[in-house]
């Protein structure tokens, strides 16, 4: 089925960058700048190698753009297939070694003391997410920080839906042992997606 400007709104952008628009350009940093970079930084655990990972996709993202044939998957599915591959060679490349603190995700709790008590379990989250295994870790993110569908973020990872699903329940239930080792209360982020086992 061929992607139309209605259910690919990144079509008119692409068209514009091919012909050298800047302002195109600028226009579909800005509208997903902030969810590759979370992505990566989820996936990565650091936000310098985050902010590499989102230059390498947007300099693929030019370089697509002439060559560009709608009809396979939206845009954006392109551009977290890409970031997710770009985080998998990065952590090829690592020497196996303890991942850092991680970063307290930034919180909009109104109390004090709730933003204290949700960075907390925030910073949990994070680190325990670095420990999954690299696979599971990229079906978790996908699929509940970035809202892909079972099919989309399956063509992503390119595996089957099945395997996701596989690899979503596995990481869930590691993610859970992962936080209640830290306490009760953690074990309940690990819950927060739409289908928690």
């Amino acid at each position: 089925m061929e992607h139309t400007d209605a259910d690919d709104p990144d079509l008119p952008l692409l068209h514009r960058i091919a012909h050298g628009d800047a302002a195109a350009c600028a226009e579909l940093v800005d509208r997903h700048l902030a969810s590759l970079h979370a992505t990566a930084f989820r996936l990565l655990g650091d936000a310098s190698e985050a902010e590499d990972v989102c230059q390498d996709v947007f300099l693929a993202a030019w370089q697509a753009a002439r060559d560009w044939q709608p009809g396979r998957a939206r845009f954006r599915t392109w551009m977290l297939r890409v970031a997710t591959n770009a985080c998998h060679d990065r952590h090829r490349k690592r020497r196996p070694e303890q991942a850092d603190v991680l970063e307290a995700l930034p919180s909009t709790a109104p109390d004090p003391e709730q933003r204290t008590d949700r960075a907390q379990r925030e910073q949990h989250l994070a680190v325990a997410m670095q420990q999954l295994p690299q696979r599971q870790r990229e079906a978790l993110v996908l699929f509940h920080y970035q809202g892909c569908s079972q099919i989309e973020a399956a063509g992503i990872l390119d595996i089957s839906v099945d395997a996701l699903e596989s690899l979503l329940a596995r990481g869930r239930r590691r993610l859970r042992e992962l936080l209640a080792a830290d306490g009760p209360g953690d074990a309940d982020a690990a819950e927060g997606g739409s289908d928690g086992q």
